[in-house]
């Protein structure tokens, strides 16, 4: 289970659910060469509870990073095999981009660290549980950041 992401320019992106589901297809072939180059990012088994973690700042923009956006036309609904696709225009990246950049990681997780902590249940040390989100919100600010700065587009693609 993962949350793949990927920023590109407005112009190169179409509006439709099946040239998406195959763009991001062949964009995870080759996510970690994509990461390294800050066009993609994502987010591997706890995806909601990052979102849970931007979201309890209680500022509106805090629900873009994750799971912000709308459906492509065309999207099939519930219907399998295809992933849940979603589109944040660049208007919506720079938004989440300032969220990410203004609100302290401290602060996020002051308001919900213990909640996230009593997810993940035992067995899990506190001071890691910490350092991985600390590390998720590290990664989204810096790849919402350069998207932002180039006016791209992001394209998310969950994948169960």
């Amino acid at each position: 289970m993962h949350l793949h992401m990927r920023a590109a320019a407005e112009a190169e992106i179409l509006d439709d659910h099946a040239w998406l589901d195959a763009f991001m297809a062949r964009a995870w072939e080759h996510h970690q060469v994509e990461c390294a180059a800050g066009v993609a990012c994502w987010i591997e088994k706890d995806f909601d509870l990052v979102h849970e973690l931007c979201s309890a700042s209680g500022d509106a923009a805090g629900w873009l990073p994750v799971f912000g956006g709308r459906q492509p036309a065309g999207a099939p609904g519930d219907e399998l095999p295809h992933p849940p696709l979603i589109l944040l225009e660049p208007a919506e990246v720079r938004v989440a981009a300032a969220f990410l950049a203004d609100v302290p990681f401290e602060a996020l997780w002051e308001a919900a660290g213990a909640k996230i902590l009593a997810t993940v249940g035992p067995g899990w040390a506190g001071a890691l549980v910490l350092e991985i989100f600390r590390g998720r919100h590290r990664d989204l600010r810096a790849f919402y950041g350069r998207a932002a700065a180039a006016g791209h587009t992001v394209v998310k693609a969950g994948r169960f």
